[in-house]
């Protein structure tokens, strides 16, 4: 969404306003409506307040006006709370009266479905025509905690005010903000910028990002996400964010796989919206957690750093049933915890501290004291063979000064990422922790959380946004097809003009010899309409090519008596084709985030291996990033020259991940989806590479089936 205001105008504004109107403030202090005026005062706000209430000449001992005109202004910023019939009206007003912002509480628009979403739509309308921006609607509002300026109806507001601090949350829940605050306030983390974005209607989670980069008070952004409603936006934020060195931390609902969207493909089947919303924060810089508490306790730990080399955490513990459980969660993240270096043993040993080649450093009870602790962390921090150091302290947590000489006194501390864990219930230690720069962690399971989003963290993707030679051949091909799902045969089309081998083979559209192709062959249903053949039984492989004729036969046969509304446009009859591999590359165009590609073991196998044996990433991809996908998908170890077996044609499958990604740069008319399944990928040096023997392409809703 774009606007002519410039952006600094649109922050003081947003965040610093010098005057606000409470457009149905309620002098009722049980009610809502009441809650923005009173937390403005109780919590020091320095600015106009201006009520606005028709039937009330003044509201909590200020005046109060009948409506936004009758108001002296200039106003900057007009806090809505009306019954959703009269918001729009509301919103004319504050086009009239030049008003730059308004923030709407008030529920009932597109959350209730299409008959509120046009109502959304024509308010967004009007206001865009004016140059007012809004939030919400359904929102809760929004604080800037070092101006004391809560405009919000949030009710964690009564009791407390968070300490200012370097952390920004965006949130798409409301009440989560009191959650979070209410939960880091006892850990001394404060805050700078708190926004809840509603139904997101003008202003979303990907701008307000935007302001924040270049909000000097903030230090890290975190978000709290139910779904992507700007995603490019938020892609330009996240990257401007890390090249400011302001950590983007997301904690994002949906990770199971329920209400996973129905598609043509067997990839629409395998790919989930978890997975595509990790390729995202991936591609762009973002650090993911699962746990809400880490989503405030990771900041700490990776402020001052960039992403790691490796997944290699050292740690160490006087307590080994503490650190157990972090390692033990760790391991099954997918860490790598290992032993200390050969070099740290021997200076150790030096110094009269003997510990072992083993990947927890566990100093025996009653040895921790005498700079022993300290000396090992110290070590473990200056050495290059981890890329995170854990420390786990445990009942004696509770005794601050033993984190100060434990913890506190280690040398190197900046040096990497260090997480301790206080095993205990240690409020004060925590505190400290905060107080002198280290990140604490109250649970095994978010310290483990924690670690691993820096483990995972990667700098910012360079995208392939250009690869004019290679897609203009498929450009054209797309172009002269006219249907919205090609059949097998036309799929191959698109796939060849983008550079990828497919099995040759013949078209018939009646019983006819096939002798003349030798050896064996598959026979399959050619038709748009019948999207998987194997499913449905009308594929037959390795035919003897003298029995052919009477399989395509069969085949056209039950094809009629099954599927009488298809159009079957023959039977595609090719040489069977062998390999090391068979793999799935697939292509989709995410509602939310855009084209994605898939890796992953192919063959008919490839939906039962569910979120296993694949990877996602953000399309286009580069040959290097197609690369490394091959690598993450363990199935495909095959092809590596495992346990010395014959090693495949990586580069050409590589090749071809790349060439399906660059759909993703196909403009008119755009894919939806599109698969090869399988790919076979033959011994390296054998020539062919890699060849496509089955596939689908799908364009976009825009192009009606002929």
């Amino acid at each position: 969404m774009t606007s002519d205001k410039p952006a600094a105008s649109l922050r003081q504004a947003l965040f610093s306003p010098r005057s606000i109107a409470l457009i149905g403030a309620s002098a009722d202090t049980s009610k809502n409506n009441s809650r923005p005026q009173r937390f403005l005062r109780m919590h020091g706000y320095r600015g106009r307040v201006l009520p606005i209430n028709p039937s009330r000449d003044e509201i909590l001992g200020e005046k109060a006006y009948p409506d936004l005109l009758s108001a002296p202004g200039p106003i900057d910023h007009a806090f809505i709370m009306v019954p959703a019939p009269a918001v729009p009206g509301i919103v004319e007003q504050c086009c009239e009266c030049g008003i730059p912002v308004a923030t709407i509480f008030s529920a009932g628009f597109a959350e209730l479905g299409e008959d509120g979403f046009a109502r959304q739509r024509e308010m967004v309308k009007m206001a865009r025509a004016a140059g007012l921006r809004l939030l919400g609607p359904n929102c809760m509002g929004l604080v800037n905690v070092q101006e004391a300026m809560p405009l919000t109806v949030n009710a964690v507001f009564e009791e407390e005010y968070p300490a200012p601090g370097a952390l920004s949350i965006i949130s798409q829940s409301g009440s989560m903000l009191g959650s979070m605050i209410s939960r880091a306030r006892p850990r001394g983390l404060g805050f700078a910028k708190l926004v809840s974005v509603g139904n997101e209607c003008d202003l979303g989670v990907g701008e307000i990002a935007g302001i924040l980069v270049d909000d000097p008070a903030t230090g890290a952004i975190l978000l709290f996400l139910e779904t992507f409603r700007d995603a490019d936006r938020l892609a330009l934020a996240a990257r401007r964010a890390y090249a400011a060195g302001k950590p983007v931390i997301a904690y994002k609902l949906g990770r199971s796989t329920v209400g996973r969207q129905v598609a043509t493909s067997h990839t629409g089947a395998i790919v989930g919206p978890d997975e595509i919303a990790a390729a995202y924060f991936r591609e762009h810089g973002i650090l993911r957690v699962d746990m809400m508490e880490s989503l405030f306790e990771t900041p700490r730990l990776v402020l001052g750093h960039k992403p790691p080399r490796g997944r290699r955490v050292a740690v160490v513990t006087g307590t080994g049933g503490a650190a157990a459980m972090v390692v033990d969660r760790l391991g099954a993240l997918g860490a790598e915890v290992v032993p200390p270096a050969p070099a740290v043993i021997a200076r150790l040993a030096a110094r009269g501290i003997p510990v072992a080649p083993v990947p927890l450093t566990d100093i025996p009870m009653g040895q921790s004291e005498g700079g022993r602790y300290t000396a090992v962390l110290s070590e473990l921090l200056g050495s290059d063979h981890c890329d995170a150091v854990v420390s786990v302290v445990g009942s004696s947590s509770r005794n601050t000064q033993v984190i100060v000489e434990r913890v506190l006194n280690a040398q190197s501390r900046g040096a990497k990422p260090l997480a301790v864990f206080l095993a205990p219930r240690a409020e004060d230690g925590l505190a400290l922790l905060e107080q002198n720069g280290v990140a604490g962690f109250r649970t095994p399971e978010t310290c483990a959380d924690a670690v691993n989003a820096y483990l995972n963290w990667r700098a910012p993707g360079s995208r392939e946004s250009r690869a004019d030679k290679e897609i203009a051949k498929a450009a054209v091909f797309a172009a002269r097809t006219r249907s919205r799902r090609l059949n097998e045969l036309d799929s191959y089309g698109l796939f060849a003009a983008l550079g990828i081998s497919v099995a040759q083979g013949r078209l018939l559209t009646f019983a006819d010899d096939c002798a003349g192709m030798g050896g064996t062959v598959a026979v399959k249903i050619l038709s748009a309409d019948i999207a998987h053949k194997t499913e449905s039984r009308l594929v037959r492989l390795d035919v003897p090519a003298a029995d052919a004729q009477e399989e395509v036969e069969q085949i056209l046969r039950e094809a009629r008596a099954r599927f009488p509304q298809a159009q079957v446009d023959g039977v595609l009859v090719q040489r069977m084709e062998r390999g090391l591999a068979e793999v799935i590359i697939g292509y989709r165009r995410d509602p939310e985030v855009g084209p994605v590609v898939m890796l992953g073991a192919g063959g008919v196998a490839a939906e039962l291996r569910g979120t296993h044996g694949h990877c996602v990433r953000l399309a286009p991809v580069s040959l290097a990033e197609a690369r490394a996908m091959i690598g993450e998908v363990r199935e495909l170890a095959v092809l590596t020259g495992y346990h010395n077996l014959p090693r495949g044609d990586c580069a050409a499958l590589a090749r071809a991940i790349r060439a399906m990604s660059l759909l993703a740069l196909l403009s008119t008319p755009k894919v939806s989806e599109a698969e090869i399944n399988p790919l076979i990928v033959k011994r390296e040096g054998e020539g062919e590479g890699v060849v496509a023997v089955d596939g689908l392409v799908v364009f976009d809703d825009e192009r009606s089936d002929e």
